[in-house]
């Protein structure tokens, strides 16, 4: 491998264990390749991924010590603390000229490391995301979840500029992560980065050709609503640092609004992919899931506080 690889490919660990090596297996066994590392941030609080690393040889596992997040790795908040962390020491230590984010829970089709080369040369956007495809089998709550998260992302969409690109699939180009270092050097906020790239005037681009399978173990409905609250909660306190008061504001008094209208644009975008009955058979989840993550972001809005 070459100093500067063409990709760099930064893990985030979500799961761990068995979900971490279903996902190393994916993104070790790409068709034809560019040149590319992947890099795998850890810190103390995942002590299995280290025994890992005879397994998958070519994977540089990043040891980053112990981490002490703002709050306890119990909550919602802490964990985030240290998803971001790790994924902006994984950036730190990225030497290619495309650099690009993945979780475990996100498994990467076969030709996803070549698409993303192929799609910065020939769009010359600095920031390149890609398409969630839900995981299957994927239970009618599981599903419940990735709508409600990434069911604008699933295929099928038409390619092209895009207001969001998710950042458990994600691509920046050297140029625009080394100007934005003074951002993301201590925890990476997507919405920051893509706040600042955008109101600068650059694109992003969502592509329908660099896939990822995303999915989670299974779980409960009672683990998901405090969960969804709690992201909910965090998205609207990175939200804050980007937007004025009287947008702040307007978000806030509109909120009642916001679940009725997710639940109408996840059914209308559901049945134009396909998936409209199953949709149906999942709304009472994405009903509840909705309301928590809305009613979690509303606080982030009002307290600014994760």
């Amino acid at each position: 491998m070459s100093d500067t690889p063409e990709l760099s490919i930064v893990v985030t660990i979500i799961d761990g264990g068995d979900c971490l090596r279903d996902f190393l297996r994916a993104v070790t066994s790409f068709d034809d390749p560019p040149s590319h590392e992947v890099i795998l941030p850890y810190d103390a609080s995942r002590p299995e991924v280290p025994a890992m690393a005879a397994e998958f040889p070519t994977v540089t596992f990043l040891d980053i010590g112990q981490i002490e997040p703002i709050h306890p790795i119990t909550t919602e908040a802490g964990l985030h603390e240290l998803y971001d962390r790790r994924r902006a020491r994984g950036l730190a230590a990225s030497k290619g000229r495309i650099v690009a984010i993945l979780e475990d829970r996100g498994h990467p089709r076969a030709d996803w490391a070549r698409q993303i080369i192929r799609l910065h040369a020939e769009t010359g956007c600095h920031v390149v995301g890609g398409g969630i495809e839900c995981r299957e089998p994927a239970s009618l709550l599981n599903f419940a979840f990735y709508l409600t998260d990434f069911g604008r992302y699933g295929l099928p969409f038409d390619s092209g500029p895009a207001e969001w690109v998710s950042d458990v699939n994600v691509s920046y180009s050297r140029q625009a992560l080394e100007e934005m270092r003074h951002l993301w050097k201590e925890r990476y906020h997507e919405p920051v980065l893509h706040d600042y790239l955008m109101k600068k005037g650059e694109k992003l681009w969502l592509s329908n050709e660099m896939i990822i399978f995303h999915g989670r173990p299974p779980c409960t409905l009672s683990y998901l609503v405090p969960e969804r609250f709690h992201w909910g909660r965090l998205f609207g306190h990175i939200r804050t640092m980007t937007m004025g008061e009287g947008e702040r504001w307007k978000l806030i008094l509109m909120s009642p609004l916001i679940p009725p209208l997710l639940w109408l644009r996840h059914g209308i975008t559901q049945w134009k992919k396909g998936r409209g009955i199953r949709y149906l058979k999942a709304i009472p989840y994405t009903m509840i899931l909705t309301t928590s993550w809305i009613l979690g972001e509303v606080w982030g809005y009002i307290t600014k506080k994760p």
